[in-house]
């Protein structure tokens, strides 16, 4: 995945990965080539599925970058809140351009490539996995921009004392998204139903972030501003710790066909799809 200068496909397969012949995924580097010609000069599944396969590994290329530029885009924006570098907003609003345009782009290759190629089963799942998960990846660059512009709002000359709550969200919600996106990669379903649990530790710490806004308003009475930012940003990254649970799901449903959505508790009780 690259973007910005910045590759970071794995050569070899990430740990703990499972490689399925039958399946152009995981994102590896092996599998982000194009089928080759074998010595009768044929392809397996013959021209249309070479055509298939061409059309969903560039797929696959652009919505990596898309996720790399949205990962960071927002690691960068919280880097400038703790600094309070006010300088990045503009920079923020031309890339968060760049990720909506290309995020219409995917949209409407994935539909030509759904009408023209009626994929079914996994070809079927993968396909709806890079659609829904470039909507998603779109709403985090849009956050990270969020983040920027707030930055630019924040009274005073130096940083304020951060609460505690939302310092651990502004680490949490990055590794979050880095380990999701190593799910991604691996194809693993197991880490994507972690990341979707830990989600429940943002939820918590947003909680926790409303009282401390509370206490930070109180001890500072000239910036009671600040107190209503500080709620905004850790509302922000509260949806991002939602959006890497969606795509957690949609990981789920793309290697096992099952979907997860809707469970209430991690350790409830799963039905095993057919086999397809």
């Amino acid at each position: 995945m690259a973007a910005q200068g910045a590759d970071i496909i794995p050569v070899a397969p990430p740990a703990g990965c499972q490689e399925d012949a039958r399946s152009t995924w995981p994102l590896t580097e092996a599998n982000l080539a194009v089928p080759t010609q074998q010595a009768d000069g044929t392809y397996p599944g013959g021209r249309a599925r070479l055509s298939f396969e061409r059309e969903l590994v560039a797929l696959r290329r652009r919505v990596i970058q898309q996720a790399t530029l949205a990962m960071q885009m927002l690691q960068e924006s919280l880097d400038a809140l703790w600094k309070l570098d006010r300088s990045i907003a503009a920079e923020m609003k031309i890339r968060d351009n760049t990720v909506d345009d290309e995020e219409v782009a995917i949209e409407q290759a994935c539909f030509r490539l759904l009408a023209l190629q009626q994929p079914v089963a996994r070809d079927f799942r993968a396909v709806a996995f890079v659609l829904r998960v470039n909507a998603d990846l779109e709403r985090v660059a849009d956050h990270a921009c969020s983040i920027a512009k707030t930055v630019r709002k924040i009274e005073g000359e130096t940083p304020p004392k951060w609460p505690t709550a939302l310092l651990e969200m502004g680490e949490r919600v990055p590794y979050m998204c880095q380990r999701l996106l190593q799910a991604v990669l691996a194809e693993d379903a197991e880490a994507a139903r972690k990341i979707i649990d830990e989600d429940e530790t943002i939820d918590k710490l947003h909680k926790q972030l409303f009282v401390e806004t509370i206490e930070f308003m109180r001890a500072e009475p000239n910036r009671e501003a600040n107190g209503l930012h500080i709620a905004r940003l850790g509302r922000v990254l509260e949806r991002v710790g939602d959006l890497m649970a969606n795509v957690a799901e949609d990981v789920v449903y793309l290697v096992t066909g099952e979907i997860v959505r809707h469970e209430k508790h991690a350790d409830s009780p799963r039905e095993t799809p057919p086999a397809g």
